[in-house]
């Protein structure tokens, strides 16, 4: 949990490498690099792994699960186009790196989890960071939150070969949702996903962008205890 907020921070080093790091791989947006410069993913991470919290490389959480690339957090958030008056959807809390990250940049995040401990810490985290604009709900993310529909933004956090039809309705006119598509690696190890973003028009119909290659968990129905 954070500490004292005058002490040094043992992690400035690491943290302005990795900003580096992302600005060369392509993370130019200069708000999604503060909100990631902001964002202590120590506290993200189990405490194994904290000498390698600002390393750019997935790391391992709970149940089966990872926390991302911090390159691959920075481009789907700013494949978004974020602003401060979004109301974005994610699904797939996990750690809840991701929700915070969002959380500097919009609004009001509404995060899904299928797994009801990795939700559990990810709220604790939340409330220590003090981000009272992130609300959190145990679920089937495939069904997305049709209670808060609609929303400007939808980031999709775990891959599948095509973006469920409730996610698409629950985006606004003009919205734009980012997700991984492709076969999810448990089926296929090898097999190619693409970081995709899809913007709503007007007229309900959706125009696909390709924004390279990526490897997700895969995006499951139904809840785990």
């Amino acid at each position: 949990m954070p500490g004292d907020p005058t002490a040094p921070d043992p992690y400035s080093e690491a943290k302005a490498r990795l900003i580096l790091e992302l600005r060369r791989g392509g993370v130019t947006d200069d708000a999604v690099l503060d909100a990631i410069e902001q964002t202590p993913r120590e506290l993200f991470v189990p405490e194994t792994f904290r000498g390698h919290a600002y390393d750019n490389a997935a790391l391992p959480i709970s149940q089966g699960q990872t926390i991302s690339q911090p390159l691959i957090v920075g481009m789907m958030s700013q494949a978004l186009k974020l602003d401060r008056r979004c109301k974005v959807l994610e699904i797939g809390t996990g750690s809840g790196y991701q929700a915070v990250v969002l959380s500097h940049l919009c609004r009001r995040v509404y995060t899904i989890e299928r797994w009801k401990p990795l939700l559990r810490q990810a709220e604790a985290v939340f409330h220590a960071l003090h981000r009272g604009n992130i609300h959190t709900r145990f679920g089937d993310g495939m069904k997305g939150w049709p209670e808060q529909a609609p929303f400007d933004r939808i980031m999709v956090t775990a891959a599948a070969e095509e973006v469920p039809p409730a996610l698409f309705e629950q985006l606004k006119p003009g919205g734009i949702l980012v997700a991984p598509i492709g076969r999810p690696l448990d089926q296929d190890p090898l097999g190619a996903q693409t970081l995709k973003r899809f913007t709503k028009g007007a007229d309900g119909g959706v125009a696909v962008e390709d924004l390279g290659g990526v490897r997700f968990v895969p995006l499951k129905p139904g809840t785990e205890n």
